[in-house]
């Protein structure tokens, strides 16, 4: 007897060619050259296994590569030298294209990329859904969001296997969202990161000051002191910062730029920073 098995639901790239090329060795080499240069930066942080310091969390920006390419890949360069255990990623981002209560997994099996596809964690993202309300199955708010999508390539060259659970936050509580996160910041297999740019379309000078408060905001895990205009995924990195804080992770900056810096347009910039989250 032949089993049929449905065909697979596949979400296809939205930004490919746009945010970053859309050749396949284009696209790759590009990935590479850019973790290659955050490789032998002088100051790249580097963990201490001495101190037994384990990758949690990554934080990083989602702009166009061309713009924020350069920042992201010092997170995961982080994540390419730390990388054995993971064996399935979290990636939580804002909702820029759809007004979003709650949050919501998509429908889709598959998100692809230029570079492949990568396998969707059904069994975990069913499970979520049943057990916290407010997170939904909805295809229209992942179908043109690039906050996830800019970050597979990156998790494609970095990590040998895995299994994505791209869950897209709109307005959710501070605490549902952390209670959910805390499953997975005990499951050492399990990397969670959240996707969000800083502030945006100030001037080069004021973005500064603006990005600085919010580093520091972020950089002592007070969650309560962000909001929208500090950073558009706001709703995300508060509830992954209240996640850290309850488990008494260290957050170390690896780096922290605008538009300006990258584009040599100071004129109404976006703020860009990473940060990775250790035990």
């Amino acid at each position: 007897m032949i089993k049929e098995t449905l065909p697979k639901r596949i979400r296809p790239p939205a930004v490919a060619s746009m945010f970053y090329p859309g050749n396949a060795e284009e696209l790759r080499n590009t990935v590479r050259s850019y973790l290659h240069d955050a490789d032998t930066e002088q100051n790249s942080f580097q963990l201490n296994n001495e101190e037994n310091s384990k990758l949690r969390t990554l934080i990083v920006p989602h702009a166009g590569y061309s713009y924020s390419g350069k920042i992201a890949a010092f997170a995961f360069r982080l994540l390419q030298n730390n990388q054995p255990q993971f064996k399935r990623v979290l990636l939580l981002g804002p909702a820029h294209r759809v007004w979003l209560q709650g949050a919501a997994f998509p429908a889709a099996d598959v998100f692809e990329t230029p570079l492949g596809g990568i396998k969707l964690d059904k069994v975990r993202m069913q499970r979520l859904t049943e057990n916290y309300p407010w997170i939904s199955v909805n295809d229209t708010a992942h179908a043109e969001e690039h906050s996830l999508e800019v970050q597979l390539p990156f998790l494609q060259e970095t990590l040998a296997d895995f299994e994505l659970l791209p869950l897209v936050v709109g307005e959710t509580k501070t605490e549902q969202l952390a209670e959910m996160i805390q499953q997975f910041s005990e499951d050492p297999e399990t990397l969670i990161v959240v996707s969000t740019d800083l502030s945006h379309f100030h001037d080069y000078q004021t973005a500064q000051q603006k990005d600085a408060l919010t580093a520091n905001a972020i950089e002592l895990l007070a969650a309560q002191n962000l909001s929208p205009e500090d950073a558009c995924g706001a709703f995300p990195l508060r509830g992954a910062l209240a996640a850290a804080s309850k488990n008494q992770w260290q957050v170390h900056r690896l780096g922290l730029c605008n538009s300006g810096d990258t584009s040599g347009d100071y004129g109404r910039v976006v703020g860009y920073g990473a940060w990775a989250l250790t035990t």
